[in-house]
Formats: structure tokens, sequence, C-alpha cells
């Protein structure tokens, strides 16, 4: 792809001019996710798939425990030794750092490493940029020093990574999609074994389009971690009439009704939505088998409703870009993708009518949020890998 070989040309060439010659070049995609939203902590299903847009990383050896760092895209750099890692204060060199930290704990010998970072991942889209730059260090630095770490290995690094060193409680669908992607496929995750299937997604009919709200609300991070509480407590109170319930994947729409509808209303929804949600993965797998895109494409509006009215994850701004095409023939699906709060909807669309629906939801959204609408076709691609 054209934009691509721009991209590793250009980080090349930056990393030429700081550092001489870099020793490899690795790219890590971006992810979308088709359905099965917030199920991946509660130890369900998803179905994600990586994209053509992604992090890329120059890498090369120092002779010293040095780390220095540039981020391409933003003109800053950051400089730290392998003995004194700590957070960085700033918010992109902690993603990188983390996975430094996770590999020297588990006993990986490093050495120091300049890095260029740079991408083409829309950031505060909620396309996983932070899982693409965990992926893509990851990946390098096991090339660098020829680790021997396996992908799945790599994946559980970069998660942990984001869970301790960074601090976001993250499940695992980013780090896997971004590592695990493959063209023209989803994956059907279950994210407690880590069992995976590709499952075919044919895009000759449909184009996958994404309109970013252009908002980022300040509430989501600590809300994320709020949910992931709301959905334990309510494991808890199951658990005690059902031992076997250790998480909501255990848990099904009867034992929810049971257990949680008579009291706290807010845990009722929240478990009652993901049970819903989980289930509603692995029936949307069946309509991909069976090629019908029509049925997944309900499957994804019921999500959508599910995670603004129960979860209470969405925004008026997404609520509204789903709202723009409910009713248009040439939209199958869609709904907000990501943690939630801002961030991206995900459209799947006839072949044809990407531009018309664009602009028209484009004006649209001008006139009542008075904002901007950026809206981006993705196609599904391959995963992390060296590209030079």
């Amino acid at each position: 792809m054209q934009h691509n070989t721009m991209i590793s040309e250009e980080i090349g060439r930056i990393y030429n001019e700081h550092f001489g010659a870099q020793d490899l070049i690795v790219r890590s995609p971006g992810r979308i996710n088709l359905i099965g939203e917030h199920t991946d902590y509660n130890m369900g299903f998803v179905l994600p798939a990586a994209i053509d847009k992604a992090i890329y990383m120059a890498i090369g050896k120092r002779n010293d425990q040095q780390i220095h760092l540039y981020a391409g895209d933003l003109g800053e750099s950051y400089e730290t030794s392998l003995q004194g890692l700590k957070k960085s204060g700033r918010h992109w060199p902690d993603y990188i750092l983390g996975v430094v930290d996770e590999f020297t704990k588990a006993g990986y010998t490093l050495n120091g490493f300049n890095a260029v970072v740079m991408g083409d991942v829309p950031l505060g889209a909620g396309l996983s940029s932070s899982a693409a730059v965990e992926c893509v260090t990851a990946f390098a630095l096991n090339e660098l020093f020829g680790l021997g770490i396996d992908k799945k290995a790599m994946v559980q690094f970069s998660q942990r990574a984001e869970n301790e060193f960074v601090g976001m409680k993250c499940g695992i669908m980013d780090q896997f999609a971004s590592m695990f992607g493959k063209k023209e496929h989803v994956i059907r995750l279950d994210c407690r074994s880590l069992e995976y299937a590709y499952m075919p997604f044919e895009t000759t009919d449909i184009s996958i389009l994404l309109f970013d709200t252009g908002v980022k609300h300040s509430l989501a991070s600590s809300e994320y971690n709020t949910r992931r509480l709301e959905c334990e407590e309510g494991v808890s109170i199951i658990h005690q009439k059902y031992p076997s319930v250790q998480s909501l994947r255990d848990a099904d729409a009867a034992m929810v009704e049971e257990c949680l509808s008579q009291g706290n209303q807010t845990i009722y929804r929240r478990c009652r939505f993901m049970v819903d949600e989980i289930q509603r993965v692995q029936d949307a797998c069946n309509d991909l088998v069976n090629h019908d895109l029509a049925s997944f494409g309900k499957k994804m509006y019921a999500t959508h409703d599910g995670l603004s009215k129960m979860y209470e994850v969405s925004c008026p701004e997404a609520d509204g870009l789903v709202d723009m095409v409910r009713n248009n023939s040439n939209v199958l699906g869609a709904r907000m993708m990501g943690g939630g709060f801002g961030g991206c909807t995900i459209n799947i669309v006839k072949k044809g009518a990407e531009k018309e629906l664009a602009e028209n939801t484009a004006e649209q959204y001008r006139k009542r949020f008075n904002l901007e609408l950026k809206t981006y076709v993705v196609a599904i691609d391959n995963g992390t890998s060296v590209v030079a």
C-alpha cells in the first residue's frame, strides 16, 4: 500500500537523522471490533480485526544501557536508561517503557536501544493506537535482541504493560487483534482461554466506514475502570448462589434476573447487558458463517443500544451518529466502538454508498453538534510484522 511505504520511508529517514542506521522497521496495526464491547475483561468473546492503519517503529541497538526514543508525529524525544525505568510523566513513552519493564521483569536480557515511533492510526479515535505501540515495541525488541518470545506471550506482555505501567485496566482484545490480525478475516477470540479462530469477513460488497465523533470525554478511563468493578460486584453476588460463576462469561440472563434484578439497578443493568452481549457475539459469528450480513448488522445496532442505555458508556455524539444512519438502507449496521465516551462509530456500508453517506452525515453532524466529522474507510489487514 502506497501510504505504508511512505511512512516506512519517512521513519527510516527520521531515524537516520537522529541515530544513524536502523536495524529494522516493524509495523503494528490499529484495530476495529465488529461486535462484543467490554466483553473482554468479562472473559467473553470478541470479534476484532486489524486495519490498514498502523504504528511503525524503527529501532536499533546501542552499545550502552540507554533508551533513546523519538516520536516522529510529535517531534518529541525522551531518554532514560534500562536501570531507571519509571513513568515518563508524558503519555507516549510509557507504552514503550511498559513493555521494556515487562520483558525485564520476566528475566529477558535487553540492551540499550534507539527507537523512532510514528504512524497513521488516528489518535483518540478508539482504534487502539496505544495497543499498537505496545505490540510494535514487543515485536521489535523480540526481533532486535533475538528473545524468542512467541506472539501470544508478546500480546500478554503488551497488555500487562498497559495494566501495570500505564495503569489502564484494559482487557486483552486490542493487543491480540493488533498482533494476530489477518487480511479479510475477523478474529473470534475467547478472552478466557485465548483460543481464537479466523472467521471470513467478505468485503466484496461492503465497506467499513468509521465516523470519528472528534470528542474524547474525560470520563473514559475512570468510567472504564468503574465498569469493571460494577461487573465484578455483580459476579460476586451471583457467585454466592452459583459458586461456578467466576466471571459474567459463566452467567446467563436467567441468573442475572434471579440474583440482581431486585437489587442495585445499576449493577443489574451492567450485568444484564454483558451476558446479552457475550451471547450476541456467538450468534453474530453464526451469521458470518451463513454469510448473513443483514442479521449481523442488526446485532450491531442492538449492541449500540445496550452500550448506550444499559452500560452507559456512549455519549450524545456517538448516539447521534448511529441514529443518523439507522434507517438508511445502505447501512447494514452501526454502533459505537471502543471503551466509549467518544471515539468512532463503525458502520457496515454497501459498496459505492460511502462517499454520499459520509458527506450527508458530516452535514447533519455539523448542524446538530457544531463539530466537523472525520470519516475513514478502513480495510482489514494483517497483524504485526517486520517491514524492513
